[in-house]
């Protein structure tokens, strides 16, 4: 099965951008995953192809409208895809929720722009509200690509060794530990002598502590999400 996402927008062509290079991009040459953009303004239905008009009630901005982004969704195979809709207030995403949908047959973002999207649409075709941040785009392609990326690079082969996406950040409840390289010693500044001990049971302890430290004080909701899921283990 291929893991196939459609992403729904007013500029196609901004895709696939950064999806289309590095192994990503490899993988959608070698038929690992497909994209599809679809222009909005193709279901316009004026002369002018618009797509969006002045808020119901008042207040600045532009709305994208209801009947033209109705039309651009049931214009995409009806499949088991999640239909998803890139919102500033909707759900936070997760390595969780990145994970499971990676596992599924693919995605559909609608991309919003203007002041967003109608909310009879939101309803009437069941798009889930997912948010990559908690800050404001001017349009969703950025946060798309961002979900699409975080969804490919779990599909089996893509990465390689999968054993590189075990011990990243958000697996395990926890951020990452910290990288080193060469050379040994950079601006006198050098890397840990126990990750050139050899001595790999401290080495895994080295960076399991390093990743609860750095998780402590970096997100502190995501340590006592880790601590209260331990609690209710025992």
């Amino acid at each position: 099965m291929t893991f196939a996402a459609t992403a729904l927008t007013l500029f196609p062509d901004a895709f696939p951008g950064t999806l289309g290079v590095s192994v990503i991009g490899q993988a959608l040459k070698d038929g690992a995953w497909s994209l599809n953009a679809l222009d909005i303004r193709d279901f316009s239905h004026d002369k002018h192809r618009s797509v969006d008009d002045t808020p119901a009630g008042g207040g600045p901005g532009m709305v994208l409208r209801a009947d033209v982004v109705a039309a651009a969704l049931d214009a995409v195979p009806h499949d088991d895809r999640p239909r998803l809709y890139l919102s500033p207030r909707g759900r936070p995403l997760t390595q969780a929720r990145v994970r499971a949908l990676a596992e599924g047959p693919g995605l559909v973002a609608v991309c919003g722009r203007f002041e967003g999207l109608d909310e009879r649409v939101i309803e009437a075709r069941g798009l889930e509200e997912i948010c990559v941040g908690d800050f404001v785009l001017a349009g969703g392609e950025v946060a798309a690509m961002a979900l699409i990326e975080a969804c490919v690079r779990l599909l089996p082969g893509v990465l390689g060794a999968q054993a590189s996406t075990a011990e990243e950040s958000f697996e395990g409840g926890l951020l990452e530990y910290p990288h080193y390289t060469r050379p040994r010693v950079w601006e006198e500044r050098a890397i840990p002598e126990i990750l050139l001990s050899g001595d790999h049971a401290k080495i895994a302890a080295w960076r399991r502590a390093e990743a609860e430290k750095i998780t402590r004080a970096r997100r502190p909701d995501l340590w006592a999400a880790r601590k209260a899921g331990r609690e209710s283990e025992t």
